[in-house]
């Protein structure tokens, strides 16, 4: 009889242990890297709805120049678009409604301007659309 043989039962359960480990490791590394894209995806995601409000507020304040320097919002509702070409703005487009009202205090005339944009980028459905809209009221004498 000889210690240091091995009995033949017993032969390959390392083989069986490291191929389980390998599985084990495997399926950890594919669950990071799927963590990590999605991490990624809800980051870009994030990003272009803070893009896309600012594109509305920038409706918002083209209509309120307009309104308040140029006597805009004439007949008493007007709708525009505004396609924004510049820097991370590029491709929103937006939709901007002012409506004009008057009303008299005393001897003095306001106008006020109800102000709503709309802005969105992409298509409707497909996984890169967003949308945002943003409302402002505005008055001068």
């Amino acid at each position: 009889m000889s210690i240091t043989g091995t009995a033949s039962g017993q032969r390959g359960i390392m083989l069986i242990a490291v191929l389980f480990l390998i599985v084990v490791l495997a399926g950890l590394g594919l669950f990071a890297v799927r963590l990590d894209g999605g991490q990624q995806q809800s980051v870009n995601l994030t990003l272009r709805a803070i893009r896309a409000q600012a594109a509305a507020n920038t409706g918002i304040e083209f209509a309120a120049n307009r309104a308040l320097r140029a006597a805009g919002c004439v007949p008493p509702t007007t709708t525009f678009n505004l396609t924004l070409t510049q820097a991370a703005l590029t491709g929103f487009n937006v939709l901007v409604t002012c409506g004009h009202t008057t009303h008299v205090v005393g001897a003095t005339t306001y106008n006020v301007y109800t102000l709503n944009a709309f802005a969105q980028s992409g298509t409707y459905g497909a996984p890169g659309y967003v949308a945002r809209s943003a409302s402002r009221i505005v008055s001068a004498p």
